[in-house]
């Protein structure tokens, strides 16, 4: 049975922030508000429509409005979502050497299966993972552990010899949560709240690069 290495897709693996960043200006643009800066939008860009209307809109779920917008980001989103989206650099040497090296490796994210799967396809994922699982394959999504638990059950691993890299503090709370080791990676977008270093994951990284080794160390082929 091969370790299996699961990966957060959006600030983990694929760089997405500057589409997501464009579709959440969008909606300040339709408003007649001049768009704000891609600093400013990236570190929320791993909470999706919720923490960029947030940012963008001063909005939350509660108000007036929200779902409309919700959904015009989405379309909007969904509209332009390869632009200029690519895979971090070294991800897919990176990938590449852990199937050489003996583990498997896959994808679980809170994104939804209709923005996820073309993206997957567009970075020429698919070909190569274990298991994709979508933030609408389950019932829950980050940060319950249930679809890394899924993703291991598909997989045929289990959690103990799993690893969960991702660059939100849910990532480690749910990587933790399902019984697996867990990597932040701080070069991520990594949120506007806690400091990623006060997440309590076995280790951070601060580039690409740097995750090998560490793999190596907590989860050996």
């Amino acid at each position: 049975m091969k370790p299996l290495v699961l990966f957060d897709f959006d600030g983990t693996l694929a760089d997405t922030a500057p589409d997501l960043a464009a579709a959440a200006n969008q909606q300040r643009l339709r408003r007649g508000q001049p768009p704000l800066p891609y600093e400013q939008l990236r570190p929320v860009a791993s909470h999706g429509a919720r923490g960029l209307l947030r940012v963008a809109l001063g909005m939350t779920p509660e108000s007036p409005g929200y779902e409309e917008a919700r959904q015009q980001f989405l379309d909007d989103y969904a509209a332009n979502i390869a632009v200029h989206t690519v895979l971090f650099p070294g991800v897919e040497k990176l990938l590449a050497t852990l199937v050489e090296g003996g583990w498997s490796w896959g994808i679980v994210t809170n994104k939804a299966t209709r923005f996820t799967t073309p993206l997957v396809r567009h970075l020429a994922l698919e070909q190569h993972s274990a298991v994709v699982v979508c933030g609408d394959t389950t019932a829950y999504s980050k940060p319950h552990p249930e679809p890394l638990l899924h993703a291991a059950r598909l997989a045929g691993v289990a959690p103990a010899h799993c690893l969960y890299v991702g660059d939100d503090q849910r990532d480690i709370v749910a990587g933790k949560a399902a019984g697996m080791k867990t990597v932040a990676t701080a070069y991520g977008y990594c949120g506007d709240g806690v400091p990623v270093e006060a997440w309590e994951a076995d280790a951070v990284v601060a580039s690409v690069p740097e995750l090998l080794p560490v793999i190596r160390r907590l989860l050996p082929a």
